[in-house]
């Protein structure tokens, strides 16, 4: 039966509608929210206490009424807060211009500075290039087979790197390193550590200057981030860190290395399994593995009812994560949810791993694991 068939119930329809067309105004907000960052807007609004669209215009160098029309949808999608000119009478004369615009210190902190940990602009900074692999998508629909993280460019790479590194600048080293069984004495005695899925290796640069007796080496498949890499460390002055392909270059010899980590890439690897292995493989016998992955559940039902972004990590995980795990024919295409604790652990136990524990970090979207051979 079709619904053509049947009776439609106007509310239903109404409110169906409403839901569909939320989705795509949230889309359309997320690209004002990417121009916003990109022309430095939120910035400029966040070094003010209130500024008209006239003035924004003329601290940016950009066309007032392109700026005034973007605040306008700011103000619309509560990002942006706006003092209007006719105050508490809103029939009155006005013009929009001379409305003042402003950010809260909880929207400075998500748009605006990059040294907080809240800040939330690496993934607008990513989306074009992201939204740009929807022409992609039909044909990966009917062959089933991906595109890997270089598809979306030097800016997927960026984006990724600003996603991360304000929350991992700020807790990494302070916070999670502890949490861990004897790490932290043992990275400042000197160990070897393996990062793996370094990405532009923000994560693998800052533990190196933290521990100067200790060597890293950051290993990707990434051409766009390990290009990235390479800059920062050349900027870094750091001596005890490398970078590798994965591609090009063999992961470190059998039981060579005494501290592995992952952040955010083991759901996005065509053979995960193995990847576990390999790191079990290159581990000294009191060796540790830091797992960072995005927390999960275990089915579909259990996302939608206790993860709010269920949608998001989704819809992410098509245009990105799964792709990226499908990248080949072979891929095992966990994607974005993909890594619940119970697989996450069996995995790990397959591999030979002899202990699993998360850790007790609180983190809005990743889960920890302390995990030792």
């Amino acid at each position: 039966m079709t619904s053509t068939d049947q009776a439609l119930d106007p509310e239903a329809l109404k409110l169906f509608s409403f839901n569909v067309f939320s989705q795509l105004s949230g889309a359309v907000t997320a690209g004002m929210i990417h121009i916003g960052d990109q022309l430095g807007l939120y910035r400029t609004l966040a070094a003010s206490e209130g500024m008209t669209s006239s003035n924004i215009a003329h601290a940016s160098n950009l066309s007032e009424r392109w700026v005034r029309e973007w605040c306008a949808n700011q103000v619309a999608a509560r990002i942006v807060v706006a003092e209007y000119s006719y105050g508490a009478n809103e029939n009155a004369e006005r013009t929009d211009d001379i409305s003042i615009y402003k950010l809260t210190p909880e929207a400075v902190a998500v748009l605006a500075d990059e040294n907080l940990p809240a800040f939330g602009m690496g993934m607008f900074h990513r989306l074009p290039a992201t939204f740009d692999r929807l022409k992609d998508l039909p044909e990966s629909f009917r062959t089933g087979v991906g595109f890997d993280y270089d598809a979306h460019g030097p800016d997927g790479a960026v984006g990724i790197e600003r996603s991360f590194e304000p929350w991992s600048n700020a807790f990494l080293v302070s916070l999670v390193l502890p949490t861990m069984t004897g790490i932290v004495e043992k990275l400042k005695a000197g160990i070897s550590v393996v990062d793996i899925g370094c990405g532009a290796g923000s994560a693998v640069l800052l533990m190196a200057q933290h521990f100067p007796k200790s060597t890293f080496i950051g290993v990707d498949i990434s051409d766009h981030a390990l290009a990235r890499a390479s800059e920062k460390l050349a900027l870094s002055g750091l001596n005890n860190v490398s970078f590798m392909n994965a591609k090009t270059a063999a992961l470190p010899n059998e039981s060579s290395v005494d501290f592995v980590t992952t952040f955010d890439c083991i759901h996005d690897m065509t053979q995960p399994q193995k990847m576990i292995e390999d790191i079990y493989r290159m581990l000294k016998e009191d060796g540790s593995w830091l797992l960072v992955d995005i927390k999960a559940g275990n089915t579909l039902q259990e996302n939608v009812k206790k993860n709010p972004m269920a949608a998001l990590m989704y819809g992410i995980s098509v245009l990105s994560c799964m792709a990226s795990a499908l990248s080949d024919h072979n891929g095992e295409g966990l994607g974005t949810l993909g890594l619940p604790s119970l697989l996450a652990e069996e995995f790990a136990h397959r591999a030979g791993f002899s202990s699993f524990r998360q850790l007790d970090i609180s983190h809005s979207v990743n889960a920890f694991y302390e995990i030792q051979k």
